[in-house]
């Protein structure tokens, strides 16, 4: 897995995110993360939360 997956992985374990903070903390651009997190939702490793746009860790 990719070092970005990890990276966001640990954010996410602290809270919920969205696109422009994770981006942000991650000192990213929006696109790279936004690949990087569709690449982790379609493994089942994040979920998202329409209402808030935020990411946060899959419940397993």
């Amino acid at each position: 897995m990719a070092k970005i997956h990890n990276d966001i992985k640990k954010l996410l374990a602290e809270k919920p995110f969205t696109l422009v903070e994770l981006a942000e903390a991650l000192e990213k651009s929006e696109k790279k993360v936004y690949n990087a997190l569709k690449k982790l939702f379609s493994d089942g490793d994040i979920d998202s939360d329409p209402k808030t746009r935020t990411y946060s860790l899959a419940k397993k």
